[in-house]
């Protein structure tokens, strides 16, 4: 084995070292860590989280070539320390351990260190060095920043305690953030699946009209977010008819099921979405504005119906009308890259069209916010506060990843190859403004584009202080 490197990165925390820790203990915190531009995949989990002899397999790629890594649970000092070390993987070493401890009058400080040794020796040092400490100041910048964030956004709130939250749509994009980003912040979250649940899930069957009333009792609040993808593909009769009962449907079974329940949960927060304002030019759209035309508008006034009966039952309900979410994870973005990244992408139509999107770290961000505001309530416009053009999207998008975006897809291209799905979503121009979460207070931590695409990306050139031994 050769020579260890040592890597270390450092940020100030806003909450003190005990909560840091606590935060890193609870369920979801390695998936919640993970960054959107790489894959990795939890295999196994064994032992009971970051304690002594917790072990935790995983599946990974570097660039084509998929790796698998075991690691194993060393040392654990409730508050200030942690440490895992690697069984078997890509490394000749790695061991990671993660610090954290108070300073005064400054709050706490997190510190990761990891010493590794990379393989093939001193040719994997010659060769890999420089990239490897290019990778772990990408992965620590991202992981820092979601940490900072996450604990400050959880600490606006914690003087309301925890929650148990249900949530539907758990394995999609949103939900499957969501998820660990509300555990790790001390909540109960259970899942609302179809089929056989696990522990702490609950069955239901909006096909068959059916939910698990007993398991429903005593929850806290809801997050709906199931419903058939909008945009995989061309809308025939039979995928419009499944996008429409998907979402329509599936809401009014499970406003019905809470509105029965003895014990009601006091919120419904139900991702809605901008379809609802239609392909309205340069208008500037704000909750009030008046509900456009064509099919995704049709679907969106009835899925918003659809909670009538929570809203009769005396629960608070919040429609999230949802722009573009912008994550590498998935979504469009992830759609879009691998046609950027080749210096292939640009435009659609003439690019005129106004997109309003939001970061998946603000969604999530306003899905707490919306749990904890009593005032919140009705349409929400669940948008960053700067629209942009798509062509303005799309130059930006190039420009962070140091890629042309010269290559446009003409408008009549998107209507050959998707027809009214690309006509309506695409195509279809939306300048929204979140005026309902800004009158309430809501802080977006990724108002502008370029910065939430060099944060989901990586490129970001802020972080933690890092030092190389």
């Amino acid at each position: 084995m050769g020579k260890s490197q040592m890597f270390e990165a450092r940020s100030q925390m806003p909450v003190s070292a005990e909560e840091v820790f606590s935060w890193h203990a609870r369920e979801g915190a390695f998936e919640r860590l993970q960054p959107p531009w790489e894959s990795v995949e939890v295999v196994e989990r064994q032992g009971e989280g970051i304690r002594e002899g917790a072990r935790l397999v995983v599946r990974m790629r570097l660039g084509p070539v998929p790796l698998r890594m075991v690691a194993r649970h060393t040392r654990y000092i409730p508050g200030s320390l942690f440490q895992d070390v690697q069984e078997s993987g890509p490394f000749s070493k790695w061991v990671h351990t993660h610090r954290m401890w108070d300073e005064p009058s400054a709050g706490g400080v997190l510190e990761d260190e990891v010493e590794y040794v990379l393989p093939v020796g001193p040719l994997g040092r010659v060769f890999g060095g420089g990239y490897a400490r290019q990778r772990l100041e990408r992965m620590f910048a991202y992981r820092h920043a979601v940490t900072r964030e996450d604990l400050r956004r959880h600490a606006a709130f914690a003087g309301q305690g925890p929650l148990t939250v249900a949530v539907s749509g758990a394995s999609g994009l949103v939900g499957g953030a969501l998820v660990p980003f509300l555990s790790t912040g001390g909540h109960r979250v259970r899942r609302l699946v179809r089929g056989r649940p696990e522990a702490g899930d609950i069955a239901w069957a909006p096909g068959q009209g059916e939910t698990d009333m007993v398991a429903l009792e005593g929850v806290d609040a809801v997050v709906h977010l199931a419903g058939a993808p909008i945009a995989d593909g061309r809308w025939t009769e039979e995928r419009k008819a499944l996008i429409r009962r998907s979402r329509v449907e599936g809401t009014r079974v499970l406003s019905e099921a809470l509105a029965r329940l003895s014990r009601p949960p006091k919120v419904l927060v139900c991702a809605s979405a901008m379809g609802f304002y239609g392909s309205r030019g340069d208008e500037v759209l704000t909750e009030s504005s008046a509900s456009g035309t064509g099919f995704l508008a049709d679907v969106t006034r009835e899925w918003e119906a659809a909670t009538a009966a929570a809203e009769q039952a005396g629960i608070r309900v919040v429609h999230l009308r949802l722009g573009v979410v912008v994550s590498a994870r998935g979504g469009a973005l992830a759609k879009m890259l691998p046609a950027f990244q080749a210096g292939a992408g640009g435009r659609m139509g003439d690019g005129q069209q106004w997109m309003s999107w939001v970061s998946l770290e603000d969604l999530l961000g306003l899905i707490l916010f919306a749990l904890h505001t009593p005032g919140m309530r009705g349409p929400v416009n669940a948008v960053a506060p700067n629209a942009v053009r798509q062509e303005e999207f799309a130059r930006t998008l190039g420009q962070v990843l140091s890629r042309p975006a010269v290559v446009p897809v003409p408008a009549a291209a998107v209507r050959t190859l998707f027809g009214e799905m690309g006509e309506e979503t695409l195509l279809s121009s939306a300048h929204l403004r979140p005026e309902a979460a800004e009158r309430q207070g809501f802080t977006f931590l990724h108002p502008s584009l370029e910065q939430t695409l060099r944060f989901t990306l990586g490129k970001t050139s802020e972080g933690p202080r890092f030092r190389y031994s």
